[in-house]
Order: C-alpha cells, then sequence, then structure tokens
C-alpha cells in the first residue's frame, strides 16, 4: 500500500509540474532572436534603458537566448542593413530569428539580402515597409539642401553621436539618408533593390510565409497596432497625435500606416496599439485591450512550432 501511496504521489507532482516545464520552455526558439530597433532607436543606453523596454527579459524567462543589435540612430536602410550583417555574423551563430520594429523591418530585409543563410526568419512589427506619410510630410516641409535641412540634419546627428556614447557604440550617422529613406518613394526604391521580397507590390496586403532569397527560405511574418491614443498616462500619444494627422482616414499607428506594415505572413493589424507601445513602452504604459509583451511571446512560440 505504500509503494502505491508514494507512486501516486510521484505521478501526481509529474502531471502538476508538467504546466510548469512546458511553461518554462514556451519561447525556447531553435535559433536565437535578435531585437533590432527602428529611427532614433539604441540598444540600450546606460545599461538601464532598453528600447525594447522588459521584451527581453520576458523572452528569456521561458527559454529565450535573446540579442540587442545597434545600428545607426539616424541612417539609411541599407547603411543599416549592413550593420546589422556584421553584428548577426559576428554573433557566431549558423542562423538567427530577427524580430524589428520599424525601421529595422526594412533594416532587416537588406540584412537578408546580404547574408540570407544566416536569417531564418524575419518579423516586421510596425514596421516601415512601403514608407510613412509622415516622413513623406517632413520631406516636403524641408527643402533638399536648404539651411533648414542642414539644421534639422546636425541636430539628428548630434543626438545620434548622444546615443552612441551612452550606449557604447560607433554607428554613422546620416539623418538626411534616414529621411529620405522613410519617404514612401525611397522605400519604393528600396524595394525595386530587393524585388519585393515578403512586400506585397501590388496591394494592401502580405505574401507568402515563405521567401526564397538566393535559395535560401526564410519565414516572413508581420503584425501591428493601429490604434494612436491608448493610455492617458503615456506622453508619446499626444505626439503620435499629432503626427497621424498625415494619414487622414488611414488606419495607422501615429507614425506608420496599416497597409505599409503588412509582410509576409500578417499576423494581425487589429491591434489597440500605437507606434511607441510595440516595444512596450513608454515603460509599459499601453492600452488595457493590447499586451505588447504578449505578441513577443506567443510569437516567439511560433517560431519555436515551426522548427525556428
Amino acid at each position: 500500500m505504500r509503494k502505491l501511496i508514494t507512486l501516486a504521489v510521484i505521478i501526481s507532482c509529474a502531471v502538476l509540474a508538467a504546466p510548469t516545464l512546458t511553461h518554462a520552455s514556451y519561447t525556447q526558439t531553435k535559433h536565437p532572436i535578435v531585437l533590432v530597433h527602428g529611427v532614433t532607436g539604441f540598444n540600450t543606453v546606460g545599461g538601464l534603458i532598453n528600447y525594447f523596454h522588459n521584451i527581453p527579459w520576458n523572452l528569456e524567462r521561458s527559454g529565450a537566448r535573446v540579442y540587442s543589435a545597434s545600428v545607426s540612430f539616424v541612417n539609411s536602410s541599407e547603411q543599416r542593413g549592413q550593420q546589422l550583417a556584421n553584428y548577426i555574423n559576428g554573433l557566431g551563430h549558423s542562423r538567427v530569428n530577427i524580430m524589428a520594429h520599424s525601421q529595422g523591418a526594412p533594416t532587416s530585409r537588406v540584412t537578408a539580402s546580404l547574408i540570407p543563410h544566416r536569417i531564418a526568419s524575419i518579423t516586421s512589427i510596425n514596421g516601415v515597409n512601403k514608407g510613412s506619410k509622415v516622413a513623406d510630410v517632413a520631406r516636403g516641409i524641408i527643402p533638399p539642401g536648404s539651411y533648414v535641412e542642414g539644421g534639422a540634419d546636425a541636430i539628428a546627428n548630434a543626438l545620434g553621436d548622444l546615443v552612441n556614447a551612452l550606449s557604447g557604440s560607433d554607428n554613422p550617422q546620416d539623418g538626411v539618408a534616414a529621411l529620405e529613406t522613410l519617404t514612401t518613394r525611397g522605400t519604393t526604391q528600396l524595394n525595386d533593390a530587393l524585388g519585393w521580397k515578403g512586400v506585397n507590390r501590388w496591394s494592401c496586403a502580405g505574401t507568402n510565409e515563405d521567401v526564397w532569397i538566393n535559395g535560401n527560405k526564410i519565414k516572413f511574418f508581420s503584425w501591428t497596432g493601429t490604434s494612436v491614443w491608448t493610455n492617458w498616462t503615456d506622453i508619446t500619444d499626444p505626439f503620435l497625435g499629432v503626427t497621424s494627422l498625415a494619414f487622414g482616414n488611414e488606419a495607422n499607428d501615429g507614425l506608420v500606416g496599416k497597409c505599409s506594415t503588412k509582410m509576409g505572413n500578417v499576423i494581425g493589424t487589429h491591434y489597440d496599439m500605437n507606434h511607441v507601445d510595440a516595444i512596450n513602452h513608454l515603460f509599459g504604459a499601453r492600452s488595457w485591450w493590447t499586451n505588447p509583451v504578449s505578441l513577443y511571446r506567443s510569437h516567439a512560440n511560433r517560431l519555436k512550432n515551426r522548427g525556428l
């Protein structure tokens, strides 16, 4: 009888422990995850503030291996893509899964064109895959070659140099190139050069999940939010409320229109989340209805289940 009771206790403990063990490896992808920041972004500042706030920790706590890349604060997607390729090559892993926010999405697609054999997947998060009307408006009111352009460029570059100093980076800065590459015209030229891989040239839709680049199959995914005002305590919401005026009636996140964010397998565009919420900032201030951390975690599990 004692043996039966002992066996019953062991079985009960195993059953109770099973969900915990499963949860512990929920985000444990085969290949490590590389987070890529957008324009005016960074990996960490002073070792205290992470561009993706607490998302890396929330991925790592369930088994993921996570890196936060550092590319130029302001520069063209082509230059940033080369920097990201160099960074990934330096990690020493056979392949990686990229999760990229904003300009990080076209940056990562450039990287995939350079080192496709090292990229297992690219996920665009509120990505600027067909340009931004906010950049179009800014380019329209900042005449090329003008004193205004020179001043704005100098300020952007100076901020980039400050971020370099605070984050221990040495990335080149080019504010004008950043603006140009994010316009509809600039992004279209980039997409032409990349063969529109993963981006639908003709309609407001995604493409196949499987994208072939130089004989290498890479999984492409995307998601976005289409809300602007999501939390009255978030001081970035009023700024996005102003920039969202550039889109008229088009659904947007404050900086990027919904159609522009679609790439590969579109996971969703309905989330109550703006451009800043997508990286769980400002320090977790977000809508009650969408938790961005959950999106990253569930997607890591999606990659895991696909053997990535």
